[in-house]
């Protein structure tokens, strides 16, 4: 199998995929793929997807493929050439050999909603940004491929070993509760999002959409009572709304549903909820 993106998510993927047997090779731009055990686990390809040129001379014929680059937090331009031109160039050196099952990794951000209203899969997707429109046309460019059995799982904010944006936020002391705090935030633990991906490779149904997200939505104000309490630390202040920086974030307010994931996939989560997710990651590292 072939892993495109061994970064945060990719290289974790790959080692566990091997450990499990399966033959992984993993494409990325610098071509190392890891350190000590990692390295060994997942076979390096080095390949820039952006770059079609550096593709040509590569081994082909796999029977999955994940494809789960990063634009590495870029604007319109970086997504445009990542995710819907790179994309468009994986599949064409695919194409001699498509795999058996294709599995990208979206987001949820493709959902425009800001009302707080439960969001499905069948949801409307009305992205205000440019880089959700692109993360949706790449989408339909894969359901729309030929020969490409594509599954699509919209992965929620990413947290766990170093990295959540609202935990950081929170411990540096920077942390703002932005206008009443009742935005809902949408998280999934890093350990999820391999899980669901490998029950997507294993039964997705091609052409599927599922929502990569915990149990839980919950409100900005609310997870940080939550770690007040835990942490006897003060709440963060509260401040007013930027609509300037907000419209350009595309700020969203939405409680997404997993339902589809965990029961037309039948995944079970290992982290229901943020608490057991800052318990089993966190807590370690305040």
């Amino acid at each position: 199998m072939l892993i495109v993106g061994c970064g945060y998510v990719g290289l974790p993927l790959g080692s566990r995929l091997a450990e499990a047997g399966h033959e992984v090779f993993g494409l990325r731009r610098s071509g190392a793929v890891g350190a000590g055990g990692e390295r060994s686990r997942v076979q390096p390809l080095q390949g820039d997807i952006t770059r079609p040129d550096t593709l040509a001379g590569l081994p082909r014929g796999y029977d999955w493929v994940v494809h789960c680059v990063s634009a590495s937090g870029g604007g319109p331009a970086e997504y445009r050439a990542v995710y819907l031109d790179g994309t468009r160039n994986l599949l064409d050196w695919l194409s001699t050999a498509p795999p058996r099952r294709f599995v990208y990794t979206s987001s949820t951000s493709v959902y425009g909603q800001t009302d707080g209203s439960v969001v499905t899969e069948t949801s409307p997707t009305e992205p205000a940004t440019e880089t959700g429109r692109i993360l949706l046309a790449t989408e339909r460019l894969l359901l729309e491929a030929a020969g490409f059995p594509a599954v699509i799982l919209r992965l929620a904010g990413i947290y766990g070993p170093g990295r959540g944006y609202w935990f950081k936020q929170y411990l540096s002391g920077e942390a703002r509760i932005e206008g009443n705090g009742s935005r809902r935030l949408n998280m999934i633990h890093r350990e999820d999002v391999i899980g669901a991906i490998m029950a997507a490779l294993e039964r997705g149904e091609p052409g599927g959409i599922y929502n990569v997200v915990d149990n839980e939505p919950v409100s900005q104000l609310e997870l940080f009572e939550w770690l007040s309490k835990k942490l006897g630390r003060p709440l963060p202040p509260f401040a007013p709304e930027n609509a300037e920086r907000a419209a350009k974030r595309g700020t969203t307010n939405k409680d997404v549903s997993n339902s589809r994931l965990v029961g037309a996939l039948g995944y079970g989560l290992r982290f229901p909820t943020f608490r057991e997710g800052w318990e089993g990651t966190w807590s370690v590292e305040r």
